[in-house]
């Protein structure tokens, strides 16, 4: 999974790829997320431009990790989520809970406040 920091290496950014469906991607992107937390991070963007799917294993992922970030007074953002993504959010209501943006600039803008 590419990632890549910014912002004196504060920001971490992880890109993950595919379709999120509870595989090796979905692992991936949970041990991703634990070693950055193990690490110290307190700001997190998922890029999300290049999932073209998830189901509820990826979500209770990002639910997961979103409530890691909050309990250690950290932030985990999204951006680039595709419409069907979108939809999902909206549909289960976590569009309330997960700040999301349309461009990873917006969103680093936001979190590196």
């Amino acid at each position: 999974m590419k990632s890549s920091t910014i912002d004196e290496g504060r920001v971490v950014i992880l890109e993950p790829k595919g379709s999120l469906v509870g595989g090796d991607e979905t692992d991936e992107l949970k041990r991703s997320i634990q070693d950055l937390l193990e690490k110290g991070n307190r700001k997190l963007i998922i890029d999300l431009g290049n999932v073209e799917y998830l189901n509820s294993s990826a979500i209770g992922a990002l639910v997961s990790a979103h409530t890691s970030y909050l309990n250690r007074q950290g932030r985990m953002v999204l951006c680039n989520v595709n419409k069907s993504i979108s939809n999902v959010f909206i549909v289960t209501k976590l569009s309330t809970i997960f700040a999301a943006f349309d461009k990873r600039e917006d969103a680093i803008y936001d979190i590196a406040k």
